[in-house]
């Protein structure tokens, strides 16, 4: 697909490494769309240790029939459709998740709801999830224009929040959370999320 298509994916791949992915972990790509990440992480890790949600499981069915180098790596009953972040058919022995570019669309609570359920994975070691972010409480209901240039809101997609209001969710659901300095496509910021017990 080319542009900021592989732009994205090239830099999920890249965070997943910098925060130490191995080719033995498994890993649950959240909002996987048409496998923009997949089509890297597949030929990264083992075989069978790639697994993916989605609102539209067309999409990733998609993906897998055009965007992977290597289709048979990859058992399309690994592509799980989920619309509420309930995690359907997801073994319980993902070690790593990922969810880029889905919560700038969704409202807080969505996020909280995504870490809460989380939780439940007891192999999982790292969350890494990206959202925009407002500087001050004065911004956070008025339009913002991020780094990058995208035009965030308060009240509608795409959305930014507060890192203090990020944090309380972490907190109240179970992680420690860490802000990357790392430079994303379009400005949005890096949180890593790990277990806090």
């Amino acid at each position: 697909m080319g542009g900021r298509w592989d732009e994205t994916g090239s830099a999920q791949m890249a965070v997943l490494l910098e925060t130490g992915l191995k080719p033995h972990h498994q890993l649950l790509d959240i909002g996987a769309g048409s496998l923009r990440l997949g089509c890297k992480a597949v030929d990264y890790l083992e075989p069978g240790h790639y697994w993916a949600t989605d609102a539209s499981r067309e999409i990733m069915l998609a993906g897998h029939a055009a965007e992977l180098s290597d289709p048979a790596r990859l058992n399309p009953d690994h592509l799980i459709l989920d619309r509420d972040f309930s995690f359907p058919g997801v073994p319980p022995v993902i070690t790593h998740a990922i969810a880029f570019a889905v919560f700038p669309h969704l409202r807080l609570a969505r996020l909280q709801t995504a870490l809460t359920n989380l939780r439940s994975f007891p192999a999982l070691e790292k969350l890494l999830f990206t959202v925009f972010l407002a500087p001050d409480l004065i911004f956070a209901a008025l339009p913002f224009r991020q780094r990058d240039g995208v035009v965030t809101h308060g009240g509608k997609a795409p959305y930014h929040l507060l890192a203090e209001d990020i944090q309380d969710v972490a907190v109240g659901t179970g992680w420690h959370i860490a802000r990357s300095e790392t430079l994303l496509p379009r400005g949005q910021v890096l949180f890593t999320a790990t277990p806090a017990n």
